[in-house]
């Protein structure tokens, strides 16, 4: 998570300088909400591509890791969705989705469970 932490600091400072060249006021009231929306949305979209693009993140690739659907195949755009919105859900309730690999038979997080889908060593 450190490693998926690092990427997501630089495509958020990406992300924030396109924003920032669009609106040209304090980010305070709605526009600090929009730019909220806005980064978990680019956040979501890496992400998501990334799942749907061969099931893995830049920082996944580099532990051999890849998210795969419960039935072994690659993941659809529901799935990963729902692996998106289920995994902030896991974060935001104090990480209980992720602590959940250490009492889970296979070591799968919650929000794989809900999603049906799981992280398997790749070749």
């Amino acid at each position: 998570m450190l490693y998926e932490a690092l990427v997501l600091i630089a495509i958020a400072i990406a992300a924030s300088f396109l924003f920032r060249g669009t609106i040209d006021t304090q980010l305070d009231g709605l526009p600090r909400t929009l730019f909220q929306i806005y980064l978990w949305l680019v956040i979501g979209f890496y992400f998501m591509w990334c799942w749907l693009r061969g099931g893995q993140t830049l920082p996944m690739k580099a532990w051999k890791l890849r998210v795969i659907s419960a039935d072994g195949q690659g993941i659809t755009a529901t799935q990963a969705t729902l692996r998106y919105l289920y995994a902030w859900i896991s974060l935001l309730s104090l990480g209980i989705g992720f602590l959940w690999a250490f009492i889970d038979k296979d070591r799968q997080f919650l929000h794989d469970r809900f999603a049906r889908t799981r992280i398997v060593k790749s070749a």
